[in-house]
């Protein structure tokens, strides 16, 4: 009798649900269950019709948005035409990732779960609602809600009695082999980010175009706190074409310093080649990896070993661990009940994969290569809104990036690793090409020239705006209304000769709002309740639309407030009417939202 096959299928966009979907996979191989984790992106959907069993991992970003690597199964699974018994043979379950302190919580998998039901489908259990915000972060949800699950799984699904599971503290086989070769390939054989400038195709993920950075300048004040870049890539031959709104996705490398010490701890050879095979059929060998690859390139390339690592390092870790005092520890830390060690030791502090390895180094040096990708998950680009203009600036494409840098109580800093390395970059002194490719963003402008705009960027968040605004300017359409937000006029006032010209000639009416520099703070709320009346007029008499580009945790919640104010207090509605007027602008595109955590 074939064991009982499982499909885990995830949305994610950061990771986590990725590497929930990974847990939930092993534990189902470790009762001896037949299982598949797969990215919704790349599951044949229609396929679903057949499936006796599937656990759907989500997350939910944004505004209750679905991730990215989700959207076209979301557009299927809601189609209109599909029948209301379309999944009647299938048992389901839906773990949903999200943050209690946004106001669409789980939006994503809550919605899924109703229109699997809908369906047809049979819900094994309630949809768990893991959560960012409960100081033990999603797992406080999951380990009881996985408990139940595999106790109805197995009960519907029994294994046969001469399979038992296998025990948490062995370790289950790598997913990949990794065969070193004994000399290193000829030369002619390049690797991805030294080759050649110039991919076949439109640039992806899979095949980036190494863009030449041509200017890379600080645009904050010398005695503000924050560095901030504007830097400038020149896509010449590149086929890259982007409008207003669009995002480009950057890959980062590793530093070398973090690299070399890597290397050093695991008792790997940099210069040393492998090629890389699935251990089982059918399983997609990494992508992005050249094959032969370099040891040097999988560590600077592709290991996010800067991240912060999650509970299944450690549980992996554990199982490969030779030494009893280290496997000890690191059993603690993965068990239930050592969350909040765990929280302590990694997470509140940001403790990086790197650092973790050189505290546990009897077992970092007995870690086999086949385990490398099990254990470190794979470095993932970083999207950053296009902040020019093709039509203003042909074959150049300008980010504003925020260097992360803070202080927690370790004795290094903490960095973020792709603004830190776009900021250590320098065109002057020789040729510098970074792996970059474009996606539509979340926001789309206009067509219909006289339709007004009003935009609300505090901080970075007006660097789409920036795009916006040359492009409608090229385009000659002069209703554009932005409200822009820091804390010193002399500090952080990015593009202010840039606005203040295009003032002069009538193009744009500029809002600023400084919050440092009086007693009170001043921020772009308080200036949309000041000019209600100007925010009514084109919203409500000229079909304006409404953008809002900046930090996710605040910013929507205090300018959603401010606008539902100017509905009552100009237009006359009540709170009721203000929130459907809100919610009718929403539907119809006429208020957008990019924001980011």
């Amino acid at each position: 009798m074939p064991a009982p096959q499982l499909l885990v299928l995830f949305g994610s966009q950061t990771g986590t649900a990725q590497d929930a979907a990974e847990r939930l996979g092993r534990e189902g191989r470790r009762r001896r269950l037949g299982c598949r984790v797969q990215a919704l992106d790349s599951y044949a959907v229609a396929h679903l019709i057949r499936e006796p069993l599937v656990v759907f991992v989500c997350a939910t970003t944004g505004q209750g948005d679905p991730p990215d690597n989700m959207k076209g199964f979301w557009r299927f699974i809601f189609r209109k035409n599909l029948p209301s018994a379309a999944l009647c043979q299938m048992d389901f379950a839906v773990l949903g990732l999200g943050d209690s302190s946004y106001a669409k919580f789980n939006f994503v998998a809550k919605k899924l779960h109703r229109r699997l039901l809908q369906l047809g489908g049979n819900a094994l259990l309630p949809a768990c609602l893991g959560d960012d915000q409960h100081e033990l972060g999603p797992d406080a949800a999951i380990d009881p809600w996985l408990e139940a699950l595999w106790e109805k799984v197995l009960r519907l699904y029994p294994v046969p009695l001469d399979l038992p599971a296998i025990p948490p503290g062995v370790p289950l086989p790598s997913r990949f082999i990794l065969h070193f070769l004994q000399e290193a390939p000829s030369a002619g054989c390049e690797e991805p980010h030294e080759a050649s400038p110039h991919p076949p195709g439109p640039p992806s993920e899979a095949q980036p175009f190494l863009a030449p950075m041509v200017a890379n300048q600080r645009v904050t004040g010398p005695s503000h706190f924050q560095d901030v870049r504007l830097i400038e890539f020149d896509i010449t031959g590149s086929s890259i074409s982007f409008a207003a709104g669009d995002v480009v996705l950057i890959q980062p490398s590793n530093t070398a310093a973090h690299v070399q010490r890597f290397c050093q701890v695991l008792g790997l050879d940099p210069k040393q080649y492998f090629v890389l095979r699935a251990r089982e059929a059918g399983v997609p060998v990494a992508p992005g990896l050249p094959q032969p690859c370099s040891v040097l390139h999988l560590v600077s390339q592709y290991l996010d070993i800067a991240s912060v690592p999650r509970r299944s390092f450690f549980e992996l870790l554990a199982c490969l661990s030779p030494h009893e005092l280290e496997r000890e520890k690191l059993l603690e830390l993965s068990s239930a009940r050592g969350q909040e060690e765990l929280c302590e030791y990694c997470s509140r502090p940001r403790r990086t994969v790197l650092e973790v390895l050189c505290d546990f180094p009897h077992t970092a040096g007995a870690i086999p290569a086949d385990y490398l990708l099990d254990l470190i998950p794979r470095i993932r680009p970083r999207a950053f809104s296009i902040a020019s203009s093709l039509l203003a600036r042909p074959m150049k494409l300008q980010i504003l990036v925020a260097v992360v840098q803070y202080q927690t109580r370790l004795k290094e800093p903490r960095r973020g690793l792709c603004s830190s390395w776009l900021a250590s970059l320098d065109p002057g002194q020789g040729p510098v090409r970074v792996p970059l490719w474009v996606r539509p963003g979340g926001l789309s402008f206009p067509e219909t020239p006289d339709t007004p705009v009003i935009m609300v960027g505090p901080g970075t968040g007006v660097a789409p705006f920036r795009a916006a605004v040359q492009e409608r300017v090229a385009q000659g359409r002069t209703g554009n209304v932005l409200f822009f937000g820091c804390r010193w006029r002399d500090q952080d006032f990015f593009w202010e000769a840039e606005w203040q010209e295009l003032e002069r000639k009538g193009c744009l009416t500029l809002v600023t709002a400084f919050s440092r520099e009086q007693e009170r703070k001043v921020y772009v709320q308080h200036r949309l309740r000041e000019l209600g009346p100007l925010v009514w007029e084109l919203l409500d008499l000229r079909g304006a639309c409404f953008y809002l580009a900046g930090n996710a945790k605040y910013v929507p919640t205090e300018v959603t407030e401010a606008l539902m104010s100017v509905f009552q207090e100009v237009g006359g509605l009540s709170h009721s009417d203000a929130a459907a007027y809100l919610a009718r602008l929403q539907r119809t595109l006429r208020f957008q939202t990019e924001t980011w955590a």
